[in-house]
């Protein structure tokens, strides 16, 4: 008996040893066991435990290192964005037009938004602000949490002519959404069980010509009939009482007690919260 013991101690010693024998890369989901190679500008290079091969991941996607040695590494890259849950957390989006800010995120999907002045005489840098307010909104609506701006078109108020109309201040944005974390599939797999049938008690909404979005309680069945992972995104396949044409939707977030869905109908965008 005390041989065993003995044993399972020395077992134990050497696991703890080896563990240690490596550095520990944190990333926004998981942690990765590795030997770093190389830190360069915008990424880090590393093998896995003997092996040669050199892989490479973004430092917008690391936390942090944790060195054999002790020694932690915190990367801000990561850290300076912040947690988006909803739609009511739109102005926590950040909007970048850097292309290296949004490398090794998870890309959510497009976004854009149109603002126009009431009156040929409309603050032009108000009418902006509003595109922008419309564009973050969207972006979290979807479970973003910073935007890769692709395009900005402004245009100020011109005055009429004898054969011209004036016209108002206008801006146009398009981007793409992306987030440093998503939702964890297996996680998500866990709180839902075995159910199969859900309850929604709120839904906001985001139309084209909307300047805001709207917010009303909403109590509609949801049936859930497959969770599958699309390139990182968890999607839902079921059916949401009187969307007859959607049979897809994206999940945003969720608690122990509910879960929140996007969906997209032509051009209004959708944020539905779901009881568990």
């Amino acid at each position: 008996m005390k041989k065993r013991s003995l044993t399972g101690i020395a077992v134990l010693a050497f696991s703890l040893n080896s563990f240690a024998q490596t550095d520990t890369l944190y990333s926004n989901n998981k942690k990765i066991p590795c030997v770093v190679k190389e830190i360069t500008e915008d990424a880090v290079k590393y093998s896995y435990p003997n092996e040669d091969l050199i892989n490479s991941v973004y430092k917008n996607s690391l936390q942090k290192i944790v060195f054999k040695s002790g020694r932690v590494q915190v990367f801000t890259e990561s850290s300076s964005l912040k947690q988006v849950s909803g739609v009511r957390d739109y102005e926590n989006v950040t909007v970048t037009a850097i292309e290296n800010e949004i490398k090794g995120l998870y890309k959510i999907g497009d976004v854009s938004s149109k603002a126009v002045g009431t009156t040929a005489l409309a603050n032009q840098e108000r009418v902006k602000n509003r595109a922008y307010r419309k564009l973050k909104i969207q972006a979290a609506m979807m479970g973003g949490n910073i935007i890769y701006l692709t395009n900005q078109r402004t245009e100020g108020n011109k005055a009429g002519g004898y054969f011209t109309a004036s016209s108002s201040a206008e801006t146009n944005l398009t981007g793409v959404s992306y987030n440093n974390v998503i939702p964890n599939l297996e996680e998500f797999k866990k709180l839902q069980g075995e159910h199969k049938d859900f309850s929604s008690f709120e839904e906001y909404k985001l139309g084209g010509s909307d300047s805001d979005f709207s917010y009303k309680q909403s109590i509609r069945t949801f049936v859930v009939s497959n969770v599958r992972d699309d390139n990182g995104i968890v999607t839902l396949e079921g059916e949401l009482e009187g969307e007859h044409k959607i049979s897809q939707f994206r999940l945003v977030g969720f608690t122990n007690e509910y879960f929140s869905i996007f969906y997209r109908d032509k051009s209004t965008v959708y944020n539905i919260s779901v009881k568990f």
